[in-house]
């Protein structure tokens, strides 16, 4: 067991991993970074080498390219409102640069276990092409940033597709699907970027929702929606409810009725929920190149049964059914999460169970996650620097007890909300933590 090497270890050099890497550097804090691919990006980075990158050729930004970026590192004016993942990546691998952090990170290798030492410090085992049959190091602290958006979700439909059938996570291009009869089974982001991607080239296109979403455009009165969110809220200082009420108007202003259209209203109000962005679903409908059906009732071959009763013929299903949360080097004994329980993490950060673990990016924000990531980053080099100290176990119990009821008290009851932060009571209460720190 190797002892000559830094005291903190990140997993991943995503964009949660590099804001982690960059804070721990100011602070002048010794760590290295390990990161399954060849490259920085995680996520972001169009087949990525590491295996779980989602990104697919169409894919751009749902958040505006002035609520995305980094707070100490803008992306560049010229860029479109919405950049494509090439130009996010782009961006983040200028950041990289600009910091310092590919020096720090051992490419190509994958972690395997990360377990207590029974000290106060953890182990961590990896594999690389240096020590392919593995190497074991010790640290003070581990930073899990890894990104959870990869470990798909797939529904369990009775009956049996004959055709083609694959997870939204496996799309990568509309070609395969060329003059086919496709189904996308979701009505997030993705699933219908895939369908608005797909339905000039597949010979049809039904999107399937079990309750319907509330459908947001990217654009409003020729703004980006989500700085008229940041005007109300930041600017007018309107808490989070009220901002999403207004822009509800607003959207109903621009839009009309999604109903009409075809596409179910939640019977929840839309500050209750994530909405799904997109400037294209709704024409799109409107012109008869996707049509809305319910949810899936039975597969039969090559056919598909709904809960209203019709059936219709596909030669492919594409589930855009989201993921579970699951860390593969993580004993569940040490952590896991469950879905519709708490994390047992205080500020969504520090596990409470086994000291010295952290998770960075573990998180589902309404708003861009990449700045409030960089906020976490800059929360975890105090507390690691010794500038903040954390409460006693049992406060942070009830800290994490506090935040879940809230959870449960806004949004709707899904696993998706598992990982749900309000940004700006989430971001409020970590500068919170430092400003108090520095005195």
């Amino acid at each position: 067991m190797s002892e000559t090497h830094p005291d903190i270890c990140i997993i991943g050099a995503g964009s949660s991993g590099i804001a982690a890497a960059k804070a721990l550097k100011q602070k002048g804090l010794a760590f290295e970074v390990f990161e399954k691919g060849s490259d920085i990006g995680g996520n972001w980075r169009y087949n990525n080498d590491n295996g779980v990158s989602a990104a697919y050729r169409s894919l751009h930004i749902d958040t505006s390219r002035k609520n995305l970026q980094y707070s100490d590192f803008p992306i560049p004016e010229h860029l479109p409102d919405f950049p494509s993942h090439w130009q996010v990546m782009e961006y983040l691998d200028a950041y990289a640069a600009r910091f310092g952090i590919r020096p720090h990170v051992r490419f190509r290798t994958s972690v395997t276990k990360v377990e207590p030492a029974g000290d106060g410090q953890w182990n961590v085992t990896f594999d690389s092409p240096d020590y392919p049959g593995g190497e074991t190091r010790r640290y003070r602290a581990v930073l899990v940033a890894n990104g959870h958006l990869w470990d798909q979700r797939w529904p369990d439909f009775p009956g049996r597709f004959d055709g083609v059938a694959i997870h939204s996570h496996a799309y990568k291009t509309a070609d395969p699907f060329e003059d086919k009869r496709v189904l996308v089974v979701g009505i997030g982001n993705s699933a219908v970027d895939i369908a608005v991607d797909l339905c000039r080239r597949a010979k049809s296109v039904h999107l399937s929702t079990r309750r319907g979403a509330w459908v947001m455009p990217k654009y409003i009165l020729g703004i980006p929606t989500d700085r008229w969110s940041a005007f109300f809220s930041r600017k007018l200082k309107l808490p989070t409810v009220v901002t999403r009420m207004i822009i509800h108007k607003l959207m109903y202003l621009t839009v009309g009725d999604q109903a009409r259209y075809g596409v179910p209203k939640p019977p929840h109000p839309m500050w209750r929920e994530h909405a799904t962005i997109s400037q294209e679903l709704l024409p799109y409908i409107g012109h008869g190149w996707i049509k809305v059906k319910p949810n899936v009732q039975e597969l039969q071959g090559d056919r598909i049964r709904f809960t209203d009763g019709s059936t219709e013929p596909y030669d492919a299903v594409i589930y855009a059914t989201g993921y579970r949360t699951s860390f593969p080097f993580l004993d569940p004994a040490v952590f896991e999460v469950k879905d519709r329980q708490a994390p047992q993490l205080y500020r969504r950060m520090v596990s409470v169970k086994n000291p010295g673990l952290y998770f960075v990016g573990l998180v589902q924000p309404i708003g861009a996650t990449i700045p409030l990531v960089e906020i976490q980053s800059r929360w975890l080099a105090c507390l690691l620097k010794g500038e903040i100290a954390l409460p006693s176990k049992a406060e942070m119990e009830r800290e994490i007890a506090e935040h879940w009821r809230e959870v449960q008290r806004r949004y709707v009851d899904s696993a998706r909300y598992t990982l749900e932060v309000d940004f700006r009571d989430y971001a409020r209460q970590m500068h919170r933590d430092m400003k108090l720190a520095q005195g």
